[in-house]
Protein backbone atom coordinates (compact mmCIF):
# COMPACT_ATOMS: atom_id res chain seq x y z
CA UNK A 1 0.00 0.00 0.00
CA UNK A 2 1.66 3.67 -0.93
CA UNK A 3 1.76 5.93 1.67
CA UNK A 4 -0.04 8.65 0.64
CA UNK A 5 -2.82 6.11 0.27
CA UNK A 6 -2.33 5.24 3.88
CA UNK A 7 -2.45 9.00 4.44
CA UNK A 8 -5.75 9.83 2.09
CA UNK A 9 -7.58 6.25 4.28
CA UNK A 10 -6.38 7.81 7.74
CA UNK A 11 -7.66 11.21 7.26
CA UNK A 12 -11.13 9.91 5.45
CA UNK A 13 -11.41 7.48 9.04
CA UNK A 14 -10.34 10.81 11.24
CA UNK A 15 -12.96 13.14 9.18
CA UNK A 16 -15.61 10.57 9.58
CA UNK A 17 -15.23 9.93 13.14
CA UNK A 18 -15.52 13.69 13.89
CA UNK A 19 -18.25 13.92 11.61
CA UNK A 20 -19.36 11.22 13.96
CA UNK A 21 -18.48 13.04 17.20
CA UNK A 22 -20.16 16.28 15.86
CA UNK A 23 -23.56 14.74 14.92
CA UNK A 24 -23.81 13.12 18.07
CA UNK A 25 -22.88 16.07 20.27
CA UNK A 26 -25.45 18.41 18.21
CA UNK A 27 -28.10 15.29 17.86
CA UNK A 28 -27.67 15.46 14.22
CA UNK A 29 -28.45 11.62 13.10
CA UNK A 30 -27.86 12.78 9.84
CA UNK A 31 -24.26 14.07 10.57
CA UNK A 32 -24.00 10.81 12.83
CA UNK A 33 -24.50 8.40 9.97
CA UNK A 34 -22.23 10.41 7.53
CA UNK A 35 -19.53 10.04 10.05
CA UNK A 36 -19.85 6.34 10.27
CA UNK A 37 -20.78 5.80 6.63
CA UNK A 38 -17.07 8.12 5.53
CA UNK A 39 -15.25 5.50 8.09
CA UNK A 40 -16.75 2.57 6.52
CA UNK A 41 -15.55 3.83 3.10
CA UNK A 42 -12.31 4.82 4.47
CA UNK A 43 -11.84 0.92 6.04
CA UNK A 44 -13.12 -0.51 2.84
CA UNK A 45 -10.51 0.87 0.61
CA UNK A 46 -8.03 0.14 3.33
CA UNK A 47 -9.00 -3.76 3.01
CA UNK A 48 -8.67 -3.27 -1.21
CA UNK A 49 -5.30 -2.35 -0.65
CA UNK A 50 -3.91 -4.77 1.55
CA UNK A 51 -5.73 -7.32 -0.80
CA UNK A 52 -4.03 -5.35 -3.86
CA UNK A 53 -0.33 -5.49 -1.85
CA UNK A 54 -1.16 -9.02 -1.13
CA UNK A 55 -1.07 -10.24 -4.55
CA UNK A 56 1.83 -7.89 -5.64
CA UNK A 57 4.30 -10.17 -3.41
Amino acid sequence: MGMDDKIANKSEDAAGKLKEGAGRATDDERLEAEGRNDQAKANLKQAGEKIKDAFKS
